[in-house]
């Protein structure tokens, strides 16, 4: 058993109750490599940030579960070194089952999340209240999470969006004793968040999405006032990056993402964690294309994982200041 605590690391308590109180939201970084976690660490600590590191069910079969835990320790170490001061947690993203939290939860990570939206009413509830049990026994926190997301995240694949009902969540949280609770309100995972015929076209021909469902996010407040609420596919698919890729011999057509605009207002309530997974693959993607086509003989990998990382840290930095208002927060 190794307790997060040894690692260095935080568990998300103390942050969400600080973003609740001033209004913003911890952003919730998705990271895969080692150079995806360097720009994390490095653009949270330049912009003052405090974070969540994310890793999915896939990314740690890619990574390797005794590596991670090695990686997440060595991130801490590396923001210490840099003369940073801000929490980090490392958190299970789209857990999928008991035994999966209870493993993470026994190699460090100070936070997870049981998804059980898949699964009837009671049965996500008799889920997530076993993982609560188990994880708070070490003084590790939970997420659980009402109503599906559309799209596709590494093993997350929902054809259709369920949107949380409001009258459920009371209920669910006296339950199941969960710490933050993941909502559906529009949100969608992957890059294609929506549909082309789901949204508008502007003046410019730039295709607009329909507007998230605040009246849901509203009625979830008055239910729990108080209580620390989750957004999942929270990427803005940020047309910068998208229109790089096509540049650059890729194929992204009709990729649409959640404007900023609302996820600032978000942030501005009860939500206090934004996940952001498919910007940040945007970013590191479109940058490994833009050096191949610029120099079509380049090998070594460290001449466009370099770019690659730069332009992330970048993109990190701009999120925490601009969108989710978690810059100088640390």
């Amino acid at each position: 058993m190794i307790n997060y605590k040894t690692l260095g690391l935080s568990n998300t308590r103390e942050m969400f109750r600080k973003a609740m109180q001033g209004g913003y939201a911890i952003p919730a970084y998705n990271f895969n490599n080692m150079e995806q976690l360097q720009a994390i660490i490095q653009g949270c600590g330049i912009s003052k940030s405090p974070v969540i590191l994310q890793v999915s069910s896939g990314a740690r079969k890619y990574a390797n579960k005794t590596l991670l835990r090695y990686m997440a320790e060595g991130a801490v170490a590396m923001s210490k070194e840099l003369g940073y001061n801000f929490p980090i947690a490392l958190h299970l993203d789209h857990g999928d089952s008991f035994d999966l939290c209870k493993s993470c939860i026994e190699t460090g990570f100070s936070s997870v999340m049981i998804d059980g939206s898949h699964l009837p009413y009671e049965k996500n509830v008799e889920t997530t209240k076993k993982v609560v049990e188990y994880a708070h026994q070490y003084d590790v926190t939970v997420e659980g999470e009402l109503g599906v997301l559309a799209g596709i995240e590494d093993d997350v694949h929902a054809a259709s969006s369920v949107y949380t009902h409001p009258d459920q969540v009371e209920d669910f949280v006296k339950k199941t004793n969960v710490d933050s609770l993941a909502i559906s309100i529009g949100t969608s995972h992957g890059a294609y968040k929506f549909k082309p015929e789901q949204c508008k076209k502007n003046e410019q021909g730039v295709l607009v999405p329909p507007e998230l469902r605040f009246d849901i996010l509203e009625e979830v407040e008055k239910r729990i006032p108080g209580f620390p609420i989750v957004l999942h596919g929270a990427s803005s698919v940020m047309p910068k990056y998208v229109n790089m890729i096509n540049d650059c011999n890729g194929k992204l057509e009709d990729a649409v993402g959640i404007p900023e605009e609302q996820l600032r207002r978000a942030a501005r309530s009860a939500v206090c964690k934004i996940n952001i997974d498919s910007d940040g693959r945007l970013a590191f993607t479109a940058m490994i294309r833009k050096a191949f086509k610029d120099n079509p003989g380049e090998f070594d990998p460290r001449k466009y994982l370099g770019p690659a990382r730069e332009e992330l840290t970048q993109l990190i930095i701009y999120k925490n200041e601009k969108v989710l208002g978690s810059a100088q927060r640390a």
